[in-house]
């Protein structure tokens, strides 16, 4: 039972790494016209919710989609989505930023600003959808679920108090090394994927 419950945390943990909160504070942050508290908490529980449908979905019918339909192997999928996420990474130690500006366009609706690009690909994105398709392979559903649903408990958390963190940030100074930070995480994350992908490619040729 120990192990059992341990092991979930610590799924949870690389989900939230995967996840990286730290991006979805400052892209809130970053929307102009500025967000005001509502229009924060209404795209954060939609996001939060249109994400976990998507994992939900790919944990239950991922590998069945990606292998019988598309005829991916699931070590493409963590290289590639190992590859987004470094670049990603990468842009936010190099600059200090996790996206440019063109990144964040004016959307028509908060609503369509939620799921494009909120829940997928930011919350529910490649490195994500990776992970979970993984895990369920090797630790099971509920397994996967229950460390799923912490991480995404913790982001929401944190995208519903973005503007209070960022602003105390901001006056401590600290949201530049705070995202380069973040960026070395999400580096080693994604090196870690893309090192799982291509041994699973090695061991598939054996």
């Amino acid at each position: 039972m120990w192990n059992y419950a341990w092991q979930i945390f610590e799924n949870s943990l690389y989900f939230i790494a995967l996840i990286n909160p730290a991006s979805k504070i400052f892209f809130l942050t970053a929307q102009r016209p500025q967000l005001n508290g509502k229009e924060v908490r209404h795209i954060s529980i939609r996001a939060s919710l249109a994400a976990f449908f998507i994992l939900l979905g790919c944990c239950l019918g991922g590998h069945f989609v990606l292998e019988k339909i598309f005829r991916v192997q699931l070590y493409a999928l963590q290289l590639s989505g190992g590859l987004v996420l470094l670049f990603s990474g990468m842009a936010a130690v190099q600059k200090g930023v996790f996206y440019h500006d063109s990144d964040q366009q004016k959307h028509p609706s908060y609503d369509e600003l939620s799921i494009v690009p909120l829940a997928a690909p930011l919350i529910a994105g490649p490195g994500t959808i990776a992970a979970t398709i993984s895990f369920s392979m090797q630790y099971g559903t509920i397994s996967t679920l229950l460390s799923l649903l912490p991480a995404l408990t913790i982001n929401l958390i944190l995208m519903l108090t973005s503007r209070g963190i960022s602003k105390t940030l901001e006056f401590f100074a600290f949201a530049g090394p705070v995202i380069r930070l973040t960026g070395l995480i999400v580096m080693a994350v994604a090196m870690q994927m893309m090192l799982s992908g291509a041994s699973g490619f090695i061991t598939g040729l054996k």
